[in-house]
């Protein structure tokens, strides 16, 4: 299972247990682990593969007698001729083999081998009998999460989509458990990937299934909505994730005593979701519940991880002396029961390292971050890439502040080393490529920008985000260093898509849309567009004379801008357009320094 708050990646899980399972179970039964790890603070990352826990019961020969060693066996299957695969006895024998290969530690692939011969045997009886086979469908699992455990994630998708149409659905428990296996196991494969409008998808279908076989108020249903809501929260989907969060919190109540773990599990989710939505209040509110859940469960760290949480959204209210006291209370606990040097540590001290530069206390704020690195550097047995990027990348958004890109770069740099070869961080990747593009525009290397730009975008259009607002406003910040590297069609390309997205996201009032419509409509004057420049223009102010008020300097630079194209439209419509750099940059001969504020602050978000 995935995190509550900060979604961790669990590790990879090959099982082959030697009984069926007589329900269709939660997302936590799908599978044993093998290699456990420990939780990353790290923002949400796609769940591993884990095969299906439907399984087809033992012949008391096969289950007696002494157990033979794994080199016995493997002696055994290489005589095992392929002619022989429709034996209804080797189907299983070959999957014990795979099961005790991958228990003895002597490799993945030649477990995979016997996976593979498995399903062929249970594929050649299914066809006799002209059935459904579960072993066939287990065995498929099993298939691919020893693909996913090779990081052959590509491979495993085939043999999923295919295991999900082995069973029918309409046979009983034990075949709905074995398609609701399948769509979670594809669904973790699609995450893997950083395909997450499939992986949401695929968990759709799952949970659809589940409630069919069990109703909607089983707590194993419960448990699979918050599943889901997750991957809604790390797809930027928050009103999709809320209304599952609020469903499984209904079911919990039912089911679960007062102030019980996974309220507070649910709780800190829909705390997660409401801070995100801007609703700190609310999320306030979830956290001193979850708090007092966890305090009645006596989990410290729990606790401490939750004040953290809390002093979070105090920074966020500006109620800085409150949010001073729950780190405070949070580092306390942390190192007292992880030790000084623990990446929990850490990040408290980026969090006071953040509050202390918002309250002025710029030599206290840098004191934290050096320690906060010092931790980073020579960290704990234990501690995870993915918290150390995380802590590097947050650490890399207080150095912007101090006005040190250089310096924010060289953190972001080393957090792309850290996620490079690790499977479902894309989306993470692209979000620290986004922010890198950033920095190389504020200190003026457009090629650079460009090209971090350019890696992030494609990368959220493979992991479906192309609808969320960061993708508009990565496209936004994308079509600016086109601008810079005088790409003016493509920069109008880009401003549009964002345009669109943002519109749908955000709606035409937000600050981040406004400043896409004065992109767009400096880039159509560049082109010869006057007209459309001229619409866009007057769409915007309407906007703010009618919504958003003229008290603002933006009003008056954009009303200056439109009597300008007016009055060149009507001395002639193909009179040589104005600079772009003027139109959009009024005072173009300002300091570097003023250029790099003005710019970025046309949306990026940090």
């Amino acid at each position: 299972m995935p995190g509550i708050v900060s979604v961790k990646t669990p590790p990879l899980r090959i099982s082959v247990p030697d009984e069926t399972n007589d329900r269709v179970g939660s997302t936590s039964d799908r599978s044993e682990p093998v290699n456990p790890k420990s939780n990353s603070p790290a923002p949400r990352r796609p769940p591993s593969p884990s095969p299906s826990t439907s399984r087809a019961k033992p012949s008391p020969d096969r289950s007696s007698g002494k157990k033979k060693s794994p080199p016995q066996l493997a002696r055994e299957a290489r005589v095992i001729d392929e002619s022989s695969l429709d034996n209804p006895d080797l189907g299983p024998f070959l999957l014990k083999l795979a099961r005790d290969t991958i228990a003895s530690g002597e490799g993945p692939n030649k477990a995979l081998d016997y996976a593979l011969r498995a399903a062929k045997s249970f594929e050649k009886c299914a066809s006799a009998d002209h059935a459904p086979s579960l072993d066939l469908a287990m065995s498929l699992h099993v298939v691919a999460a020893i693909y996913c455990s090779l990081a052959r994630f590509e491979e495993a998708i085939p043999v999923l989509e295919r295991a999900i149409k082995v069973p029918d659905v309409t046979k009983g428990a034990d075949h709905a458990l074995a398609a609701f296996s399948g769509y979670m196991q594809l669904g973790d494969t699609h995450s893997m990937l950083g395909q997450l409008d499939r992986s949401i998808e695929c968990y759709k279908d799952g949970l659809k299934i589940q409630i069919e076989a069990l109703g909607d108020t089983d707590p194993r249903v419960a448990e699979t909505c918050r599943y889901l809501a997750e991957a809604h929260v790390q797809a930027m989907q928050f009103d999709e994730a809320e209304n599952l969060c609020k469903k499984t919190l209904e079911i919990h109540r039912v089911h679960s005593p007062p102030a019980s773990l996974e309220e507070a599990a649910d709780r800190r989710l829909m705390a997660l979701i409401c801070e995100a939505k801007g609703d700190y209040e609310a999320a306030l509110e979830h956290l001193v519940l979850a708090s007092m859940a966890m305090i009645a469960n006596t989990q410290e760290n729990e606790v401490a991880a939750i004040d953290v949480s809390i002093g979070n959204i105090y920074l966020s209210l500006s109620r800085f002396d409150e949010a001073v006291f729950s780190y405070q209370k949070a580092l306390t606990v942390f190192k007292s029961s992880k030790g000084d040097n623990h990446p929990s540590v850490a990040s408290v001290f980026v969090r006071l390292a953040d509050l202390y530069y918002k309250t002025g206390k710029l030599r206290e704020s840098r004191s934290y971050c050096e320690n906060a690195l010092r931790i980073y550097a020579k960290p704990v047995p234990g501690t995870t890439a993915e918290e150390i990027a995380c802590g590097l990348t947050e650490i890399s958004s207080i150095y912007e502040l101090f006005n040190e890109p250089e310096e924010a770069l060289k953190l972001l740099l080393k957090a792309m080393k850290l996620l490079d070869d690790k499977p479902g961080q894309q989306s993470t990747i692209a979000g620290i490529e986004a922010r890198m593009g950033v920095m190389f525009y504020m200190v003026g290397r457009y090629e650079e920008a460009h090209s971090s730009f350019e890696n992030a975008v494609a990368k959220l259009r493979a992991g479906g985000e192309r609808k969320s607002a960061f993708f508009g406003v990565v496209l936004n910040q994308m079509g600016l260093s086109s601008v810079q590297l005088f790409k003016i069609d493509e920069a109008a390309e880009l401003f549009e898509e964002a345009r669109q997205i943002l519109e749908q996201e955000c709606g035409p009032c937000h600050q981040d849309t406004l400043g896409v419509y004065s992109n767009l409509a400096a880039t159509y004057d560049a082109l010869g567009r006057v007209e459309d420049a001229i619409e866009i223009l007057e769409y915007v102010l309407k906007l703010r004379e009618e919504k958003l008020g003229t008290a603002n300097s933006d009003f008056d630079d954009e009303k200056k801008r439109l009597a300008e194209l007016l009055k060149e439209a009507g001395k002639s419509r193909n009179k040589k357009a104005k600079s772009l750099e003027n139109l959009i940059d009024p005072n173009a001969k300002t300091t570097k320094k003023e250029t790099s504020r003005k710019w970025s602050a046309f949306g990026f978000r940090s």
